[in-house]
């Protein structure tokens, strides 16, 4: 490959040997390691040539705009155009050792047994192995259907409504009536909703809809008025991706961060669900200003979509410096991502 050096200055095409190649990628793992400015000494080393063989094609790759050097240093770190030749034509993904993805899964069966809990779960998982900030979406409902409506008794005059989606998601809501409530009344409940409402797309209970489904019930209303209220709001939680945040306080680790920034950022919902509506079936690696996000300038995000019933309906994602261990995270997120989605399906199917 020919690359044309540093963007918006004329270069004449220099080639991107394997040498060059090997050069990279030894700086972007050492300073990924070390947090340092790598010395032509230590790849020199590393691959086996001299060093003054090494700073000849450094200062190259400083041409080419994928390497920096620093004013204070002699080493050199990758730029963010050099993390990116990385990232696509150099990196290497392992593959987990078997150990690893047993712990893993172990970890995450804790909490498969509800959709929120998982997600939680798998959220603050990321973030502890990985010391970034880990954030997850948790499924769109905005196509989802409802599967299943069930009542729990918990007083004496109320109950909890449960609305599970075929999202895989199941939402609650408490409500209150003024007469005693009664095993016999819930399960009449139960079987008027479920005939009504099961197979129903979620955007489509709205309160015409209800208001309906009330004037079909007749002398029943009067038993279902907050039920019907308490469905309204559940199917409203449904429709909404949500975004469960872990470990934004290992980000002060990393000086080059705009902490202050970063952290609104994270409290903004709507914008971190928008950066994570990336593609489908495999890791997406914004580097640095590719996020378009002044505030990430020098930041990454990694972001892996997961799919329920092999519908894409989430994602899984981690933020930190630019100078990420790119490979192994890209492992560890394909590994949780692919369990997440089998574990949410089983759940949405056993409902």
């Amino acid at each position: 490959r020919v690359l044309t050096g540093t963007p918006g200055k004329e270069r004449h095409g220099m080639e991107m040997t394997p040498r060059k190649e090997k050069i990279l990628s030894s700086v972007v793992r050492d300073f990924v390691k070390s947090g340092e400015p790598v010395g032509s000494k230590a790849i020199a080393e590393e691959i086996g040539v001299s060093s003054a063989t090494v700073r000849n094609e450094m200062a190259e790759l400083i041409e080419l705009g994928l390497l920096e050097q620093p004013h204070t240093s002699a080493g050199r770190i990758p730029s963010q155009r050099g993390y990116r030749e990385y990232v696509d034509h150099l990196m290497r993904v392992p593959v987990l050792r078997e150990e690893e993805e047993r712990w893993f899964t172990s970890m995450l069966a804790r909490s498969a047994y509800e959709p929120e809990r998982l997600l939680l779960s798998v959220c603050r998982l990321l973030s502890s192995v990985t010391r970034y900030a880990a954030a997850v979406t948790t499924p769109s409902g905005m196509t989802a259907r409802v599967k299943a409506v069930q009542f729990v008794q918990t007083s004496r005059r109320t109950a909890m409504l449960l609305l599970m989606s075929s999202a895989g998601t199941m939402k609650t809501r408490v409500f209150h009536c003024d007469f005693d409530l009664s095993g016999e009344i819930l399960r009449v409940l139960f079987r008027l909703f479920n005939e009504k409402v099961t197979g129903k797309e979620v955007l489509e209970i709205t309160p015409a809809f209800l208001q309906s489904m009330g004037a079909s019930l007749g002398e029943m209303m009067v038993l279902a008025g907050s039920a019907l209220q308490a469905l309204l709001e559940a199917a409203r939680d449904t429709a909404k991706t949500e975004v469960l945040t872990s470990g934004q306080m290992d980000l002060l680790l990393y000086p080059e961060l705009e902490h202050r920034q970063i952290m609104d950022f994270l409290e903004r919902k709507e914008d971190v669900v928008s950066l994570l509506r990336q593609k489908p079936g495999r890791v997406s690696i914004l580097i640095g200003s590719e996020s378009q996000r002044p505030e990430l300038k020098n930041a990454s995000f990694l972001i892996s979509r997961y799919a329920v019933e092999e519908q894409d309906v989430g994602a899984l994602a981690l933020l930190g410096p630019t100078r990420m261990d790119y490979a192994r995270l890209t492992a560890i997120l394909q590994y949780l991502t692919k369990e997440v989605g089998q574990m949410l399906t089983v759940l949405t199917r056993e409902e």
